[in-house]
């Protein structure tokens, strides 16, 4: 287990996870428009090569600097450390959560995907996780998923001391009873990126959670 700063431990918001855009111009003019609105930003890229993805995450992290918004690595440990970002994400396939947090360092963000298993999210913790991840609550379009969390989840996880994170399907309409059970932050791809206004989703994300703000 790790110590968090209070500025990782007290996280709450919108956690904007990029679009798969292969135009790194383009990926930062809708990142920009709505990163004023993101409490994180998560770099998911799955299909470029790995000077775009270098290419993208120098690009986005010093638009992240700018903002003040703390960038997160979709599991690539060694391109979050290239690029100074502030942190990488996990799924269970895709590293070992004690190696990231030694190569990037005790200050690191280090998030763990635990899906529906509440003792996926105990070992992550463990292992030095400073946020753990459940989902899919609801059906998606931005990945396939097999698992299904529930409210219960996230309320289960307080005692883990760490911000959780609901993903999945999430609206502004639906998220609601997530907030309430304990989600510090959603998580959203097409919630925002595919709105017809990106900039009024993203306020409206941020609105959901106006009540424990």
């Amino acid at each position: 287990m790790t110590s968090l700063p209070p500025s990782v431990r007290n996280a709450r918001g919108l956690y904007l996870i990029t679009p798969e855009e292969p135009d790194t111009d383009r990926l930062l003019a809708r990142v920009s428009a709505v990163l004023p609105q993101a409490t994180w930003l998560q770099y998911r890229q799955k299909v470029a090569d790995s000077a775009r993805r270098h290419a993208q995450a120098t690009a986005l992290q010093a638009l992240c600097a700018q903002a003040g918004v703390p960038l997160i690595i979709n599991d690539d440990v060694a391109l979050a450390d290239a690029v100074g970002a502030a942190g990488v994400h996990l799924g269970e396939d895709d590293g070992d959560i004690a190696a990231a947090r030694a190569r990037l360092g005790e200050h690191a963000i280090v998030g763990a995907s635990c899906y529906d298993d509440a003792l996926l999210a105990e070992r992550a913790v463990s292992a030095g996780a400073s946020y753990v991840a459940f989902g899919a609550f609801f059906p998606t379009t931005s990945k396939v998923t097999t698992r299904r969390a529930t409210p219960e989840l996230l309320a289960g996880a307080m005692a883990l001391d760490v911000p959780r994170v609901a993903i999945g399907g999430i609206t502004p309409d639906n998220m609601s009873p997530l907030v309430a059970a304990g989600a510090d932050l959603v998580a959203v791809i097409g919630g925002v990126f595919e709105a017809p206004d990106p900039v009024a989703a993203a306020i409206a994300y941020r609105q959901g959670f106006r009540p424990v703000l």
